[in-house]
């Protein structure tokens, strides 16, 4: 979906703890499309392959609305990771009692734009 900002792609609901996907967001925001991509493959993590799904996406959109583009023109703009919202758990614990386990959920926002654009 393009918007004045750029093409953007979202992703909810996602269960992966919002602090784990945050550094490996760091990463690649503000980098060139080709890049972050590079940058993702070699990640071992699991919120990588979510961030490397959504820019993907992003990127995919940008292309698919302005047929000029290509994607060595593309940069990571914006990307925002969230929280959504927590599944709460019961986890036994001794002499009868419980702890409360919070399974905690993402929600990923990329907007990629041109490189031309990005001194605005």
């Amino acid at each position: 979906m393009e918007t004045k900002k750029g093409y953007r792609a979202t992703a909810k609901y996602l269960m992966v703890s919002p602090t784990k996907v945050r550094p490996i967001a760091d990463n690649i925001r503000f980098k060139p499309y080709t890049e972050a991509m590079a940058i993702l493959e070699s990640m071992p993590q699991k919120g990588a392959g979510f961030l490397k799904k959504v820019v993907k996406s992003a990127a995919s959109n940008a292309l698919s609305q302005n047929k000029d583009l290509d994607e060595e023109m593309l940069y990571v703009k914006e990307l925002q990771v969230n929280e959504g919202p927590r599944l709460k758990r019961v986890w036994p614990r001794a002499r009868g009692r419980r702890d409360i386990l919070l399974k905690r959920m993402s929600h990923i926002y990329v907007v990629v734009d041109e490189i031309s654009g990005m001194g605005e």
